[in-house]
C-alpha cells in the first residue's frame, strides 16, 4: 500500500513542473496495446470503467479512482464499460538535479481511491483551462491547482482508511484552524476543501460534533473575539470590524447586534460607562 505521508512529501519537497494536461474520452470497448510509458503521470477517472495492467500488476478503474505510473513501466488497457470512458490525463517531470531518487514514492504505480468529491472535478478543469501558462503567474497557477488537487485526493484517502466518516478529531482541527483564520475572509467552501470533503458532508459533519453550522460558528467566534476587544480596549468600530473579518463596518454592526442585541457602539459606550 502506498504511503500518503511520503507521498505528500515528495511532492512537497520535491521540484517538478507539470507539463501537460488532457481531457479523454475513450470509446467502449477499446483497447490499448501494450506500451512503454514515457513520463511521470496520473489519470482521473470521470465515467466509465477500464481494466489496466501495469508492469504485470491488474487495476480497476472506475469514476473517482486515481492511478498513478512513472516513466519506463508496460502498460495496456481495456475499456470495460458499454459506455464512453472518460478521464484527465496530467503529465510532469522531475528536475532530476535536485530530485534525490532514494525512497521516491511516486517511482511506483499504484491506485487511490479518495471518497467522491465534485470539487475534484472542478478543480481538473480549472487546471485544464489554465494548462498553458504565459507567464510565471501562471505556472504558479498551475502549480497551485495541481496542490490543491493533491491535497484534495490524499485528504479523500486519509478518511477512507481511518474510516468512512471523519472523526471528531478531524473536525476539532476545523475548529483549530477556524480560530486561527477567524480574522480573514473565507466560504463554506474553502473549508470543506480543506479537510477534503463535499460543503454538504463537512456541515453535516461538523454540527453533529459542533452543534453549530460552520458558518454559524465562523460568525459565533467572530463576535466572541470582537466582544472582547470593545470590552477591553478603546477601539473603534470600524478597526473592530476590520480584525474579526468585516471590512464593511455597517454589515458588522448589524451582525454584531442580531447576536447580542445592541450595537457595537453601544455596547462600547456600555463598557465604558460601568
Amino acid at each position: 500500500m502506498i504511503d500518503l505521508n511520503k507521498l505528500a512529501e515528495n511532492y512537497a519537497n520535491g521540484s517538478f513542473e507539470i507539463e501537460e494536461v488532457y481531457r479523454l474520452v475513450i470509446q467502449p470497448k477499446s483497447t490499448l496495446r501494450e506500451c512503454k510509458t514515457e513520463k511521470y503521470g496520473f489519470l482521473f477517472i470521470i465515467r466509465g470503467e477500464a481494466r489496466m495492467r501495469v508492469n504485470g500488476t491488474v487495476y480497476d478503474l472506475r469514476p473517482g479512482s486515481v492511478f498513478h505510473a512513472a516513466p519506463n513501466m508496460l502498460m495496456d488497457a481495456q475499456v470495460m464499460s458499454a459506455t464512453e470512458y472518460e478521464y484527465f490525463a496530467l503529465f510532469y517531470k522531475w528536475d532530476e538535479s535536485v530530485y534525490e531518487k532514494s525512497g521516491r514514492e511516486c517511482d511506483a504505480h499504484f491506485k487511490l481511491e479518495p471518497a467522491a468529491n465534485p470539487r475534484l472535478l472542478s478543480l481538473l478543469t480549472m487546471l485544464l483551462q489554465n494548462s498553458h501558462p504565459r507567464d510565471w503567474i501562471g505556472k504558479l497557477r498551475v502549480k497551485e491547482l495541481f496542490f490543491r488537487i493533491l491535497h484534495q485526493v490524499l485528504i479523500g484517502c486519509s478518511h477512507r482508511e481511518s474510516d468512512n466518516s471523519p472523526s471528531k478529531r478531524v473536525i476539532e482541527e476545523a475548529v483549530v484552524y477556524i480560530h486561527g483564520h477567524y480574522m480573514h475572509p473565507f466560504t463554506l467552501d474553502d473549508l470543506a476543501e480543506q479537510y477534503g470533503m463535499t460543503t454538504k458532508r463537512f456541515s453535516y459533519f461538523f454540527h453533529k460534533y459542533m452543534g453549530f453550522r460552520p458558518i454559524d460558528y465562523v460568525i459565533h467566534y467572530r463576535m466572541e473575539k470582537a466582544q472582547e476587544l470593545l470590552r477591553t480596549g478603546n477601539y473603534p468600530v470600524s478597526d473592530v470590524a476590520v480584525s474579526v473579518g468585516y471590512p464593511n463596518a455597517l454589515y458588522f454592526s448589524r451582525v454584531f447586534k442580531k447576536k447580542f442585541g445592541v450595537a457595537p457602539s453601544a455596547y462600547a459606550n456600555q463598557k465604558e460607562h460601568s
